[in-house]
């Protein structure tokens, strides 16, 4: 079986949206009960932003935005 460096490597070579659609199909691999939970700095964060929302300084992005910059940005070969 191969070992975790020659699958990166592996994977390295892939095309950028190739190397997308297997992060996320790795992903769904994962069950949610084995993921670590968040650091320190990641909750300070999601407080700031959640203040920030609830304060009105910030909006939120649709989804739909969100994946649509995200498709144009591979498309154009953004990495």
């Amino acid at each position: 079986m191969p070992d975790f460096e020659s699958i990166l490597a592996d994977a390295s070579q892939l095309p950028v949206t190739d190397r997308v659609q297997l992060i996320e199909a790795l992903w769904e691999t994962v069950p949610e009960h084995a993921l670590p939970p968040l650091s320190s700095e990641w909750l300070a964060e999601i407080a700031r932003r959640s203040l920030a929302f609830d304060a009105g300084t910030r909006e939120a992005i649709p989804w739909a935005q969100v994946k649509e910059d995200a498709d144009r940005r591979l498309a154009d070969g953004n990495q």
